[in-house]
């Protein structure tokens, strides 16, 4: 797998864990305490370090671009 085929999966992976983290039931299951309240704080941790990972790759995409462009 190349490293923007990586870098597109994580990005695909972080819009869809969002999506969760803003979807109605989700903050109502949160709200109405059905699951625990750490839950989210997870979602937030999860969204967190996909960012950071995707922002080390976006790095590593843009060195190589460059090299190639050379």
């Amino acid at each position: 797998m190349e490293t923007t085929e990586i870098l597109n999966q994580f990005n695909s992976c972080y819009l869809k864990i969002q999506a969760i983290a803003q979807n109605e039931n989700w903050l109502l299951l949160i709200a109405d305490k059905k699951i625990e309240k750490e839950a989210a704080t997870h979602v937030g941790d999860v969204l967190h370090y996909l960012g950071e990972v995707m922002g080390c790759l976006e790095e590593v995409v843009e060195v190589k671009f460059n090299q190639e462009a050379e």
